[in-house]
């Protein structure tokens, strides 16, 4: 599994519970795909680190007077998203919980929530809640990078989250393994998401993390893995998966290699999993856009590049989206089968991930400074979606399940609640073997299309169209 590269941070004014649970058997389901043969997959997260910490929330004009980049609070994300109504009337969550599964999780994870609440004036969530169903975590190392990578990606998915549906509890699922031979780290995953599906305990799950599709050593172990899926659908649980953060590009097992060629990954690329991409937002101080979104693309923005990598780069920072190897077009992508073909086309669906344009995030836990961070990636994109989803399970008084056949459908009604993405691509260059090679992914256009998927959201409208189709 693969964490993405991204920028967090951390505070705390309620304590964080945390128990050991039984863990339930993984199933299997069936789908046309394409073996490889490798023993690895890597698991990792989906964000972005950038820059070092600072002791207060930088502001739009901070991070571009010091790093050149832009970066958001709290206010702005939803002005821009246009909470606002939904908020203002008490469609806040209420009632919900948003599901968060991360390996290892944080230590500080509560100190950094309550930080943040405090100083981007957020209420506190009812409850914030970890479990281990798939075993206990061991104890947190600072000097693990796997762990303190897990943990910064924790604290942006938990307080980004609760950021866009504040009333809703949030249960954070930790799992005791990040990567090992053949494909653990999945397994456990998959077994802590299906104790969760059949005990009932929320009704959105935010994947923050996916591997390459290509690194899967055989058909069969993906489909094998399939199992909490089947099972969230048969509940009514909607599932979201991270795009990734290569643009078309993705890496091989060792994690720094690139293919050469357009890749896609899983479990975003699951039929049975909406696909989270990234766009960026052009915003002023207030939240509103002083251009129309696009997609996420910092591979040739230098400023980005040395920010994050100290380099001009180029280096692929791009919204991942293509074709998947593994799984056929899905009936509800018939109506895009001109831009899919015969392959399940990813993303599904969009929202903020840029790195010039990240958001605020506080960490507090050992191995990194403490303090406040620019973040970014699909990984800042999922929870945002995740928080949405909420606030429409609020409005439906139920969950809705796998809400891909809506999008669709609201996508081909031109519904007002879906905001079309036009410009960009997900096109991608990088040094390697002592070359420039680039790998030449898809464009923004009218439509569907396979860097943005059917665009991004209006909330206060796109909340109550996708409550009247989705679940029924």
């Amino acid at each position: 599994m693969r964490i993405s590269r991204l920028v967090v941070a951390a505070v705390s004014s309620f304590g964080i519970a945390v128990a050991t649970v039984g863990s339930t058997a993984i199933g299997g389901a069936a789908a046309t795909a394409v073996a490889t043969a490798s023993p690895t997959i890597v698991v990792q997260p989906g964000a972005v680190h950038a820059g070092g910490a600072s002791d207060a929330p930088p502001t739009t004009a901070y991070c571009v007077q010091h790093y050149k980049i832009a970066c958001y609070e709290p206010a702005q994300i939803r002005r821009a998203y246009n909470l606002g109504p939904l908020l203002s009337t008490g469609i806040d969550g209420r009632g919900q919980t948003i599901v968060i599964v991360d390996s290892f999780g944080s230590p500080t994870v509560a100190h950094d929530l309550a930080v943040f609440d405090k100083a981007l004036h957020l209420p506190a969530p009812p409850s914030l809640l970890a479990i281990q169903p798939a075993g206990k975590v061991p104890a947190y190392d600072p000097n693990n990078s796997g762990m303190v990578g897990w943990a910064g990606e924790t604290t942006l998915d938990v307080e980004w989250a609760h950021t866009m549906a504040p009333h809703a509890r949030i249960l954070l699922v930790e799992t005791p393994v990040s990567e090992t031979e053949g494909t653990v780290g999945f397994p456990q995953i998959v077994t802590a998401e299906k104790y969760v599906i059949n005990h009932h305990l929320g009704g959105v799950i935010s994947q923050s993390f996916s591997a390459t599709e290509e690194t899967f050593p055989s058909q069969a172990s993906l489909l094998a893995l399939r199992g909490a899926y089947t099972d969230a659908a048969r509940k009514g649980v909607t599932v979201l998966a991270a795009a990734g953060d290569s643009g078309a590009a993705d890496v091989k097992f060792d994690q720094s290699t690139y293919y050469r060629y357009p890749v896609t990954s899983w479990p975003d690329s699951d039929p049975l999993v909406t696909g989270v991409g990234a766009t960026q937002l052009h915003l002023n101080a207030r939240g509103d856009r002083t251009a129309p979104d696009s997609v996420w693309n910092d591979t040739y923005t230098v400023a980005t590049n040395q920010f994050i990598d100290g380099g001009n780069g180029p280096n692929p920072m791009a919204s991942g989206g293509g074709k998947s190897v593994f799984f056929a077009r899905p009936g509800y992508q018939n109506p895009v089968r001109d831009i899919v073909g015969s392959h399940r086309g990813v993303p599904d669906i969009s929202m903020s991930g840029a790195c010039s344009g990240g958001v605020d995030i506080y960490q507090s836990f050992a191995g990194q400074p403490a303090g406040w961070y620019p973040t970014c990636g699909t990984s800042e994109a999922t929870p945002l979606f995740a928080g949405v989803v909420a606030l429409a399970d609020q409005v439906a008084h139920h969950g809705l399940g796998v809400i891909n056949p809506a999008l669709y459908r609201l996508s081909a009604l031109r519904a007002p609640g879906i905001v079309d993405v036009t410009r960009g691509s997900n096109t991608v260059s990088f040094s390697q073997g002592g070359k420039l090679q680039t790998v030449h992914g898809f464009a923004a256009r009218a439509g569907y299309d396979l860097a943005s998927g059917i665009g991004t959201v209006d909330a206060a409208r796109f909340v109550f169209e996708l409550a009247s189709l989705a679940g029924h």
